[in-house]
């Protein structure tokens, strides 16, 4: 090989050569390229994820409290109804025929106790009237008889015929004072017709009671969220027909586990959502904790009131609770994933320092939705590496850049 050839290959493999030492040499000299981050103190939030469903504090059955037929239904399920609604009616001929009757035995009865105060009492003290009159009229003309029949002029005969009259005449008197006062207020007559009205009046407001029974209303404004009757069925007291959900407060009733217990205080504040309508979340808190425990499914179930209720939600939607168990205004936080050892007792972080990697061992908070706190063994401005996975001995040079935080 001629001189000019050797050197141009010589040439060659000191190019390559340079270039081998450019890339691969580069770590070996400076050290890795590693994503770093540096901390910042921000607003940080510990929350309990747990599912539950929509309850309102309590349900109404509704049944009939008689036999019969249903005639018309006038709501389906899922509808708004106003206290006092008509939901359902029953076949209602015979008890209507029924309240007539009883309304005429009512008039009847009214008409008994008129007839004694406007023409019976009258007629009675008429008649008291005119035997007390001939009472005194039979005692005078016995006084005179007696006096008579002493000095002599009239006969023992004629004594004896005037007190017999004087007899009849207090025995009349005495019939038509007993009269008077049966027919007068509180007297026997009287007191038995107005107890014959009474028991008229009684049936009237029976057979009315009756026939309001064959009209089934909403005792308070809520959805109907369930109906087991149609027209034409024939239904009996004791069977669950309707079932009305009131209006007023709504809950969301969640079952948690049992060893989250501890983290839960009433009051606290929660975000929830419907499945069906993740995006749309609403505010709720801690309002009841179960004091016994579910032995089946070692959970406890808690309650949240909902203030203000989206449209959108209903009796037993599936709801996805977030509570908020911990708030910091200003916490130091790092991402699990940039944590070694994080659930042993002493958790570290590599630290860059003037161009070197630091072990430093960290005092961990709270931990939620993959961010630790950390309460000890860093600053605000630290700059720590991203990737736990990362393989580098403590002291090593490295080489950094900036590893933008996720959103």
């Amino acid at each position: 090989m001629n001189l000019p050839s050797r050197r141009v290959y010589i040439f060659i493999g000191l190019v390559i050569l340079i270039a081998v030492i450019a890339v691969f040499g580069q770590s070996q000299i400076f050290g890795p390229k590693v994503a770093v981050q540096s901390l910042q103190a921000q607003q940080f939030n510990q929350t309990l994820v747990a599912s539950g469903r929509v309850e309102n504090p309590h349900r109404i059955d509704l049944g009939v409290q008689m036999t019969g037929r249903v005639q018309k239904v006038n709501v389906t399920e899922g509808q708004q109804v106003s206290s006092g609604m008509v939901l359902f009616e029953l076949e209602a001929s015979e008890l209507q025929a029924a309240l007539k009757q009883a309304q005429l035995a009512e008039k009847q009865a009214l008409l008994a106790v008129r007839q004694i105060g406007e023409l019976r009492e009258p007629i009675a003290e008429q008649i008291f009237l005119q035997a007390r009159v001939n009472r005194d009229n039979a005692k005078r003309s016995y006084e005179r008889t007696v006096e008579l029949t002493r000095k002599g002029f009239m006969g023992v005969a004629a004594k004896d015929e005037s007190e017999r009259t004087l007899f009849i005449a207090q025995s009349q008197l005495t019939t038509a004072q007993q009269q008077l006062a049966s027919v007068r207020k509180g007297g026997t007559d009287s007191a038995a017709a107005e107890t014959a009205l009474a028991a008229a009046r009684a049936a009237v407001d029976g057979a009315v009671s009756r026939l309001r029974y064959t009209k089934i209303t909403a005792p308070v404004a809520g959805t109907l969220i369930s109906r087991n009757v149609e027209q034409g069925d024939i239904v009996l007291p004791g069977k669950v027909l309707m079932m009305l959900s009131p209006q007023g407060a709504t809950q969301l009733v969640v079952q948690i586990d049992e060893k989250n217990l501890h983290l839960l205080k009433l009051d606290q504040a929660a975000q929830a959502s419907a499945d069906a309508f993740a995006g749309q979340r609403f505010a709720a808190h801690l309002i009841f904790i179960n004091p016994g425990i579910d032995p089946q499914r070692g959970s406890v179930e808690i309650k949240f009131l909902v203030p203000e209720p989206p449209a959108y939600l209903r009796q037993d939607m599936t709801v996805s609770v977030d509570i908020e168990i911990a708030h910091r205004d200003q916490a130091l936080l790092l991402a699990a994933t940039s944590i070694h050892d994080l659930h042993r007792p002493k958790p570290w972080v590599i630290l860059a320092e003037d161009g070197k990697a630091k072990y430093q061992t960290i005092q961990t908070g709270i931990i939620s939705h993959g961010m630790v706190e950390i309460l000890d063994g860093l600053k605000a401005g630290d700059q720590f590496l991203t990737d736990a996975t990362a393989v580098i001995k403590e002291g090593a040079r490295i080489r950094v850049f900036i590893d933008k935080p996720s959103p």
